[in-house]
C-alpha cells in the first residue's frame, strides 16, 4: 500500500512535533496526489526564519517547550474570533483558586453593557506551571455582540491581558441588486486603455468613464480590473501590478492631473506648463506596441509637482490634513520609503543599504523628511490625490447604477523591497519567499520572490495591516478578488537559496482572515471573489462556500479528461470567465498564441511537438463542445481563421449558458486582441503588463471609440441576451 501519512516514529520527533506546532506542513499531497514529506532542513529553515531554533534535537525540543509554555501562561489568545448571532466560547487559562472575569470594549470605545459568563471549560485540561495549578475556563461571549473589532478584557486575581475580538457576520451579504440575478461585467487592464486625455497610460479618469460607459452602453454591471496597489514613486517602475511596492496603498501613478481641483485654479503660466508636459505625452497614447510607463511617469510627476506646489484653499486643506491624520503612522512610514527611494536610490540587498540598515522610526529618516518637508508631503498629497479618484470613479459608477462597480484585485504579495516591508518589519518574514510547489503547470514549481506575512505576527497584532488593506480596498470598490485565495489558509514557504520544489506549506488562520474579510465587505455592501483555480482542498472550498465568497470558473479549464464539460454544470457561486490574464485573449489562444510564445522563449519541458498537438488536441475539442451543445455551427469550423469573431462568441455563449452569478467578459476579446498581456515564468523576455489595448489588425483603441466598437456591440448582445 502506497504510504499516505507520517509515521508514528516520525510524528514523535521533536522536530516533527514543533513545526506542526508552528503551524509548518511535515507533509503534503501534491497536485498529482503524490506523497511528499518535507526534508529536514527545510523545515529548520522555515522555523529559523520565524525565530525558532531547531538547528539539532536539543534546540527543537527546548523550542517546543517553550513555545508551548508561552502558550499556557497567556491568559488568551491574542486574537480571537466571534461569530455575530452565535453564543460563542474563547478558553482562557486560569489558576485553579482564582475567579476570572471578563468584559469588552466595543470598537467606538464605549463598554459593551451586557454580562460575559465565565464557565468552567467543556474539555478542562489542569497542568503546574511554576507550583501553581493552572486549568481552562471558557469566556462566553454573547450573541449580540455587535459586528466589529473590540477588545476582550480577562482578569484574573492580580493579572489582565487584552485580546483583540474580531467579530464578524458568518458571510459576506450580497447586494441587493445581485440576489436572485446573475450579473455580467467586463475584465480590464486598466493601464491599457487610453484616452485622447491620457499621458500614455490609461489612468482613474479612464476608469470612470469605462465605468459609466459600460453601464450605458452596454448594461454591465462591475469591471474587473488590475491590482492597483503602489508601485514605486520614481522610474523605472515595475510592469508587474501584482508585484507593487505596498498594498495598504493606492498606485499614484494613475492619477490624473486635470481632474485635480487644484489644477482649475492654477494660474496661466502653471497651467500651460502643465498643459505642455501632457502634449508631450499625449504621443504615447498612439503606440500599438508597447505601454511606457516611464515616460508617462517622468513628465506626469513634473506636472503633479506642479499641482502640488500651487497649494489648496482652506477647505480643500482642510480634507487633505484628515486624510493625513486617519492614514496616520503608515502612510508617513510609506511616504518616508518614497522619500528615500527619491533622494537615496532604490533599496537594494546590502546590508549596509537605506532599506536594511535604517527603519521608519530612525533619526536619519526623521533628519531626511526635515531636510525635504516638501517632498515628504507631496508623496502624502499624492497618496490623497490617487485615493480620492479612484474613490470617484467608483462612486461614478454606482450612480451610473452598477450593482457592484470597480471589482479590485488583490495580489497575493508584495514586493521583497517594498514600503510594506520597510514599514512593517515585524509583519513579513524574512529569509523565504512565497510560490508555489511542482504542478501540472509548472514541474519546477514557482517561486514569487515575495515575502509571507508572518502568522504569529498577524495573530499578535490582531491582524492590523491585513484588516487595513481589506478597508482600503473596500472603501474604493464595491468587489474585491482575491488572487490566490487559498494563501489566507496556507502558503508554500521557500527558504532562500532552495528551489521552489524544496519548500512547504504553512498555515494561516483562514477563520480570522474570513471574519475580516465578511466585515469589510458589510460595511462596503461589496462581495468578496476568491481565485480558487487548481487543486483546492475540500476544506477550502466548504469555508469559502459558508462564508458565500465566490470563486472561479474558467471556460478553458472546465474539462476533465480532456472533455470539455457541459457550462450547466459548472459553480453557481462563482466569477465565470473564458480565460484569465495569464492566457492569451480567445481569438490568441484559437490561434495558439500560447504554443507561439512558449516555443519563441524556450519555456517548453516537453518536446515542442508533443506540447503543440496537446494544444492541438485542447482546442479541437472545445470546437467539439461548442458544436454538439449547439453553440457553433459545424460549418464554422471548416474555416476557422475566417470566422474567428464567431467562434469567440460562442465561447461567450457557453459563458452565458452556466449557472455562475458572476460572469466576465474579457475586453480585449471583445476587440478582437490576440496578445497575451502576461506569460508566467518570463520577465522581459516578454513584455508583460505592457501591450496597449488593440483591435485584430493591431491598431490602437481608444476609450472614445470603445463602445462604438462593432465587435464589442456583439459580444455586449450576447451577454445581455435572455439565457438558453
Amino acid at each position: 500500500m502506497t504510504q499516505r501519512v507520517e509515521t508514528p516514529q516520525r510524528l514523535a520527533r521533536p522536530l516533527i512535533r514543533l513545526a506542526r506546532a508552528m503551524g509548518i506542513a511535515t507533509s503534503y499531497i501534491g497536485q498529482t496526489d503524490d506523497y511528499h514529506e518535507i526534508n529536514d532542513d527545510v523545515i529548520v529553515a522555515v522555523l529559523g526564519a520565524l525565530g525558532v531554533d531547531a538547528s539539532d534535537d536539543e534546540s527543537a525540543s527546548r523550542s517546543l517547550h517553550d513555545v508551548l509554555d508561552t502558550r499556557r501562561r497567556r491568559l488568551v489568545a491574542p486574537t480571537v474570533l466571534h461569530t455575530v448571532g452565535v453564543r460563542d466560547r474563547v478558553r482562557i487559562d486560569t489558576a485553579i483558586l482564582e475567579a476570572p472575569s471578563a468584559s469588552v470594549t466595543l470598537e467606538d470605545g464605549s463598554a459593551y453593557e451586557g454580562a460575559l459568563l465565565v464557565e468552567p471549560a467543556e474539555h478542562p485540561e489542569v497542568r503546574a506551571i511554576d507550583g501553581t495549578f493552572i486549568a481552562n475556563a471558557d469566556v462566553v461571549l454573547p450573541a449580540d455582540l455587535p459586528m466589529g473589532y473590540h477588545t476582550l478584557h480577562v482578569q484574573v486575581g492580580e493579572r489582565s491581558q487584552d485580546a483583540v475580538l474580531v467579530s464578524a457576520p458568518d458571510t459576506v451579504e450580497e447586494p441587493e441588486g445581485m440576489k436572485d440575478r446573475q450579473l455580467w461585467g467586463w475584465m480590464a487592464q486598466l493601464y491599457s486603455i487610453r484616452s485622447a486625455s491620457s499621458w500614455g497610460v490609461g489612468d482613474f479618469e479612464d476608469l470612470k468613464t469605462l465605468l459609466i460607459g459600460a453601464k450605458h452602453r452596454t448594461g454591465a454591471d462591475f469591471v474587473l480590473i488590475n491590482p492597483v496597489h503602489a508601485s514605486e514613486p520614481v522610474s523605472p517602475l515595475t510592469p508587474s501590478p501584482y508585484l507593487p511596492v505596498s498594498r495598504r496603498f493606492v498606485n499614484f501613478t494613475y492619477i490624473r492631473p486635470e481632474s485635480i481641483d487644484e489644477y482649475g485654479t492654477l494660474d496661466d503660466a502653471s497651467r500651460a506648463q502643465v498643459d505642455e508636459l501632457h502634449d508631450q505625452a499625449e504621443p504615447l497614447n498612439g503606440d500599438a506596441q508597447l505601454i511606457d510607463r516611464d515616460a508617462m511617469w517622468r513628465v506626469k510627476m513634473r506636472a503633479l509637482w506642479l499641482i502640488f506646489k500651487a497649494g489648496r484653499d482652506d477647505a480643500r486643506q482642510a480634507v487633505f490634513e484628515r486624510f493625513k491624520q486617519d492614514a496616520g503612522a503608515d502612510l508617513d512610514a510609506f511616504a518616508s520609503w518614497c522619500l528615500c527611494y527619491d533622494k537615496w536610490g532604490a533599496p537594494t540587498d546590502d546590508a549596509n543599504g537605506w532599506q536594511n540598515a535604517l527603519g521608519a522610526d530612525s533619526e536619519a529618516i526623521a533628519s531626511l523628511r526635515a531636510q525635504f518637508p516638501d517632498t515628504f508631503d507631496f508623496y502624502r498629497w499624492l497618496e490623497w490625490v490617487a485615493t480620492d479618484q479612484l474613490r470617484s470613479a467608483q462612486q461614478a459608477a454606482r450612480r451610473a447604477g452598477m450593482v457592484l462597480g470597480v471589482m479590485s484585485d488583490m495580489a497575493v504579495g508584495v514586493h521583497p523591497r517594498g514600503a510594506d516591508v520597510w514599514g512593517h518589519p515585524d509583519g513579513y518574514v524574512h529569509g523565504v519567499t512565497v510560490g508555489a510547489p511542482p504542478d501540472y503547470f509548472n514541474q519546477q514549481g514557482q517561486d514569487w520572490s515575495q515575502p509571507p506575512m508572518n502568522p504569529v505576527e498577524l495573530a499578535n497584532s490582531g491582524y492590523r495591516i491585513y484588516r487595513d488593506m481589506v478597508h482600503g480596498m473596500f472603501s474604493q470598490a464595491g468587489a474585491v478578488r482575491i488572487d490566490h485565495i487559498l494563501g489566507l489558509f496556507r502558503l508554500w514557504w521557500i527558504p532562500q537559496g532552495k528551489a521552489p520544489t524544496e519548500g512547504t506549506y504553512v498555515h494561516y488562520d483562514a477563520g480570522l482572515m474570513l471574519g475580516i474579510l465578511c466585515i469589510e465587505a458589510r460595511r462596503a455592501h461589496g462581495i468578496v471573489v476568491g481565485e480558487d483555480l487548481g487543486v483546492v482542498p475540500k476544506s477550502v472550498e466548504e469555508a469559502l462556500e459558508q462564508h458565500r465568497i465566490l470563486g472561479c470558473a474558467v471556460e478553458w479549464f472546465e474539462q476533465r479528461d480532456g472533455v470539455f464539460l457541459d457550462p450547466h454544470t459548472w459553480r453557481t457561486n462563482a466569477l465565470a470567465s473564458v480565460n484569465t490574464h495569464d492566457l492569451p485573449p480567445a481569438a490568441g489562444y484559437l490561434a495558439y498564441e500560447q504554443v507561439k510564445i512558449r516555443e519563441q522563449l524556450q519555456l517548453l519541458t516537453m518536446p515542442a511537438e508533443e506540447f503543440r498537438a496537446s494544444a492541438v488536441r485542447e482546442h479541437n475539442a472545445m470546437l467539439q463542445m461548442l458544436i454538439e451543445r449547439g453553440f457553433l455551427e459545424p460549418s464554422m469550423v471548416e474555416d476557422e481563421s475566417a470566422h474567428i469573431q464567431q467562434i469567440v462568441e460562442a465561447l461567450y455563449r457557453v459563458l452565458k449558458a452556466a449557472p455562475s452569478r458572476l460572469l466576465a467578459a474579457s475586453i480585449v476579446d471583445a476587440v478582437g486582441e490576440t496578445r497575451a498581456q502576461n506569460q508566467p515564468g518570463t520577465n522581459n523576455e516578454y513584455p508583460n503588463w505592457r501591450i496597449p489595448l488593440a483591435d485584430a489588425d493591431g491598431k490602437v483603441v481608444p476609450l472614445e471609440q470603445l463602445y462604438d466598437n462593432a465587435r464589442l456591440k456583439s459580444l455586449a448582445a450576447i451577454m445581455n441576451a435572455p439565457k438558453r
